[in-house]
């Protein structure tokens, strides 16, 4: 069940970046700007190094599922499809500034900010958790806590002047 669950996330992150992927590069054909580049990096050996040390834990036989926070990360990952479903076009994995498009306000975005975040914050802790490593959900939540903070920054800089545009 472990390798299964690693598997099904390993593939699942692979088919998202290749969807933002594409969803960067038609907004940046249509004229849009990537902001907070800088920090990108980060971001992705944020990711990489939490799934790497998650298989590393499965491969090392210490692994025991959870099965409460099992269940916690598929409604963590419906989460993620609704956020994905209502950015559509726009989700991509960096913050890419379409012109003159006014702020997603539909689906979880008429609930909170930065759903998209809160869903990668509970997925960070979540598996984890769900494979018995506490110690790897509080490391991996702390750095992932820091990253986001520099980045949420640097999206909300880019989303107060869309804020004043009418919904569309």
């Amino acid at each position: 069940m472990t390798f299964a669950l690693l598997l099904f996330v390993t593939l699942q992150r692979l088919g998202e970046l290749a969807i933002a992927r594409r969803n960067t590069q038609r907004l940046l054909a249509d004229g849009a700007v990537e902001i907070g580049a800088g920090h990108y990096p980060l971001l992705v050996l944020l990711h990489t190094s939490w799934l790497t040390a998650l298989w590393i834990l499965a491969l090392s036989g210490r692994a025991e599922i959870w099965w409460p926070a099992v269940a916690g990360y598929a409604i963590a990952e419906l989460a993620r499809a609704w956020v994905m479903a209502s950015l559509g076009r726009y989700w991509t994995t960096r913050i890419i500034v379409p012109r003159g498009a006014p702020v997603v306000r539909s689906g979880p975005y008429r609930l909170l900010k930065h759903p998209n975040y809160w869903v990668v914050a509970a997925e960070i802790a979540l598996l984890p958790l769900a494979l018995g490593s506490w110690t790897l959900a509080l490391v991996f939540s702390g750095l992932n806590a820091a990253v986001l903070s520099w980045r949420i920054r640097v999206e909300e800089g880019s989303l107060a002047p869309r804020r004043t545009l009418p919904d569309s």
